[in-house]
């Protein structure tokens, strides 16, 4: 989450100097509790777009609504639909519209073909620019937040021609996990990874949990490096 322009603008420079290609912030932040912190809304996007004119990265920011895509055009760079608005077809139809670059989320319960369908949807209105995200599922298990499907990646190498990045953070929900489980996403191919990186996860306003501290997110950098060349990739 976005919390104030001063930890965007550190937070946009410590991953720039780790290798970090794309800065996300939430400015709009769907909770499952109405108590929750809902995000800053468009004061968030543009301290984003302050993030990079300082750093040059590229900006990411989800939207919640046809308004929130409006206030994100012409202000950062590409869109996320989250898990939740995955099946949102008139918000998915909009992005298409929007000619802005799209993630799209795996939704929590989401089957392989009802995500593609759901990209089929921004494509289908002239918008061929979508990632798509796999950020775990929600299964029985209770260890993890959600049960991470990495058997995803060479699926959707085979069956489409769409980028996927995984999103480790989310998908366990736990700090510990996410060095793991990002070092297997390159060595099955992914193309990227969302990882939450803070300065202080302890006072996190949202996801702290799973967030890593700027040494731990350097180091996996540099493993990460390292696998993706025993593969025969880069990074």
């Amino acid at each position: 989450a976005i919390e104030n322009e001063a930890l965007m603008l550190e937070m946009a420079d410590v991953v720039k100097q780790s290798g970090a290609q794309i800065l996300r912030g939430g400015a709009y932040k769907p909770r499952t509790s109405p108590y929750s912190f809902q995000g800053l809304e468009e004061e968030g996007l543009h301290y984003l777009a302050e993030a990079k004119k300082r750093t040059g990265l590229c900006t990411i920011s989800e939207v919640t609504s046809i308004a929130a895509i409006q206030a994100a055009k012409g202000v950062i760079d590409i869109i996320q639909i989250g898990a939740r608005n995955m099946q949102n077809f008139e918000l998915l139809k909009a992005a298409g519209k929007s000619g802005i670059p799209v993630l799209l989320k795996r939704g929590m319960s989401a089957t392989i073909d009802e995500w593609l369908n759901a990209a089929e949807y921004i494509m289908a209105e002239g918008n061929e620019n979508v990632i798509l995200c796999e950020r775990g599922i929600r299964t029985f298990e209770k260890y993890t937040r959600n049960t991470l499907d990495l058997s995803v990646v060479p699926i959707i190498k085979e069956r489409t021609h769409l980028p996927i990045i995984i999103d480790p953070s989310h998908a366990t929900g736990d700090w510990k996990l996410v060095e793991a489980m990002s070092l297997a996403a390159i060595a099955a191919g992914a193309d990227g990874l969302i990882i939450e990186v803070h300065a202080c996860p302890e006072c996190a306003w949202s996801d702290g949990a799973q967030s890593l501290k700027p040494a731990k997110f350097a180091s996996l950098i540099e493993k990460g490096r390292a696998i993706a060349q025993v593969v025969g990739r880069s990074l």
